[in-house]
């Protein structure tokens, strides 16, 4: 029988052991003076708050299953809410605005939301769709109300919970927690649906692995890890910066906020990183707090490592655990390792290695095939540093895709009564045990040599000083594709003219030729800003890269 369990019975605990410690601290606003002001809530008031949304939701007919669509900034009430949902035995759908208006309305329909917990731009959509969303009859304004909305405000919503005496549901270990969709940087986003006894046992991977202690602080450039750091007793500082373009965050407001706040942890995509690591190295900053660094969503450029690592104590580091939406955490390696053990062999084609497995999960590479996969007897297991499909079981790998069964079973193999999930990536173990990341499988390119694979064949040109990152694409039919390096030019780079473009592209062929791995991709192109995710605005669209490249004139 599975066992009675809610995320939410974190946040009690942790309100139990610690009442008075911050939980969440928001910057507020900034005085005449520039200086930036702060609000928080302690653990034993946020854990009241969730209590009342959680009455207030019931109150007004939330029922467990039902699907709530949330689209609140990150805040000290983004924070309540999500915890308020889980205790109701509702399920948080979460959907990055960043992803584009055509895929949110994706998500949406796929998802068929019972209501909308959000700002007013959102239900006055809702409103004008009103058709679409028929079943959203369970709704909340977060900020101005305004009664042409038709729903009540965040506000009323505690306000009715603090006088509410309904019970609260028991939830299980195998309920559904929540939803949350997928970038949709190699296909259209799809809805991962999480269990309460996953986030559970997400925390106590991340919390071991990296040895979070309670009492930390923690910066979160992704909102949903401060769900964790609530979790973990560990302090969460709200960073001042549009979470869905961490490439645009300003690093002074990053660094103000580690400082302030004395920040211990802190969690970003490489391209926040890489803006911050680039300013500590213009100004010769160190930030003496820091205990460790968290980089996730794409591989980290040895760049980033050196400088971050530069920026950190010596007995600091910056680590970078592999996972994806649907299976995270899977492994993980500090870049002190890295930039000192295999930032060589990567520049030379071995790909990036993303560390050593977690506790308690399991990996295996596997040939690679685009077919499903029925049972693991089915798979057939790659020798010892060989190229293949990386596949994983563990605590962490999500059951399955919220109604998309083709997706479900193209990602799933069955093992007796549990499953393993294919990551859709591909990679190898190295003799030491560390697990090698060589790119996504989607982007293997088919010549008539033999696969290429993008992260192998990148990093030989990145190591060009003018270039900023490229993408390997291919050009043609699957077995006979024609490899292309698409380069961006670092900033200030780009070529001016012909001469200068076919000096560069002289360069970047010289570099190839000395690889074997590379010696036959022989068109470079180059582009002024490769097409990225959203969501980290780190991985290469390389399905639309391939179609610009197709036409273009390439000699």
């Amino acid at each position: 029988m599975p066992q009675a369990k809610n995320i939410a019975d974190r946040l009690r605990h942790a309100a139990l052991a610690t009442p008075h410690q911050k939980a969440v601290v928001f910057p507020e606003g900034r005085d005449s003076a520039g200086r930036v002001s702060y609000t928080h809530l302690t653990f034993s008031q946020l854990d009241q708050e969730a209590d009342h949304i959680a009455k207030g939701l019931i109150s007004l007919g939330v029922r467990p299953g039902n699907r709530l669509a949330m689209f609140v900034p990150p805040s000290l009430e983004s924070i309540a809410l999500t915890f308020g949902i889980f205790r109701s035995g509702a399920v948080c759908t979460l959907i990055d605005p960043g992803m584009g208006r055509s895929n949110v309305f994706h998500c949406l329909d796929q998802s068929e939301p019972h209501g909308f917990i959000a700002i007013p731009l959102v239900h006055f959509v809702r409103r004008l769709k009103f058709r679409r969303y028929a079943k959203a009859r369970l709704n909340i304004v977060v900020g101005p109300k305004n009664r042409r909305l038709g729903c009540p405000s965040y506000c009323e919503l505690v306000k009715l919970g603090q006088t509410s005496h309904v019970e609260l549901p028991q939830t299980l270990a195998t309920d559904p927690a929540a939803i949350i969709f997928t970038s949709g940087s190699t296909g259209p986003p799809k809805g991962v649906q999480y269990e309460h006894g996953m986030f559970d046992a997400q925390v106590d991977l991340i919390r071991d692995r990296f040895g979070i202690e309670p009492g930390e602080v923690d910066l979160p450039g992704f909102p949903l890890f401060a769900l964790f750091n609530t979790a973990m007793q560990v302090t969460t500082v709200i960073p001042d910066m549009n979470p869905t373009k961490p490439a645009l965050v300003d690093p002074v407001k990053i660094l103000e906020a580690i400082n302030n706040q004395h920040v211990t942890q802190a969690f970003g995509s490489p391209a926040l990183w890489n803006t911050v690591g680039r300013y500590c190295e213009k100004h010769a900053i160190k930030l003496p707090t820091l205990r460790r660094v968290l980089s996730a969503g794409a591989p980290v450029p040895n760049h980033v490592l050196r400088r971050m690592t530069n920026a950190l104590s010596e007995d600091a580091d910056i680590f970078t655990p592999y996972g994806a939406t649907e299976c995270l955490p899977v492994a993980s390696i500090g870049g002190r390792q890295v930039l000192k053990e295999t930032a060589q062999q990567t520049a030379t084609g071995a790909g990036t290695c993303v560390g050593t497995v977690f506790d308690g999960m399991e990996v295996r590479i596997v040939k690679v095939t685009f077919e499903r996969i029925e049972n693991i007897t089915d798979a057939q297991q790659c020798s010892h540093g060989e190229i293949g499909e990386i596949i994983v079981k563990g605590p962490v790998a999500t059951r399955e895709y919220f109604r998309r069964p083709e997706g479900t079973t193209l990602a799933k193999i069955k093992d007796g009564d549990t499953f393993w999930h294919r990551m859709g990536d591909t990679g190898y173990f190295d003799q030491q045990q560390r697990l090698w990341f060589c790119g996504r499988k989607a982007h293997i390119v088919f010549t008539s040599n033999g696969p290429l694979y993008s992260v192998r064949c990148e990093a030989i040109f990145n190591q060009h000083q003018s270039i900023y990152r490229c993408a390997l694409v291919g050009i043609g039919e699957y077995g006979q594709q024609v490899p292309v390096i698409v380069a961006e030019p670092e900033k200030g780079a780009f070529p001016q003219d012909s001469a200068a473009e076919n000096l560069l592209r002289t360069q970047l062929l010289e570099l190839g030729s000395e690889n074997k791995l590379t010696q036959g991709i022989q068109k470079i192109l180059f582009h002024r800003s490769l097409p990225v995710d959203t969501r980290h605005n780190v991985k290469i669209n390389r399905e639309a890269l391939g179609e610009w490249a197709a036409k273009q004139p390439i000699s």
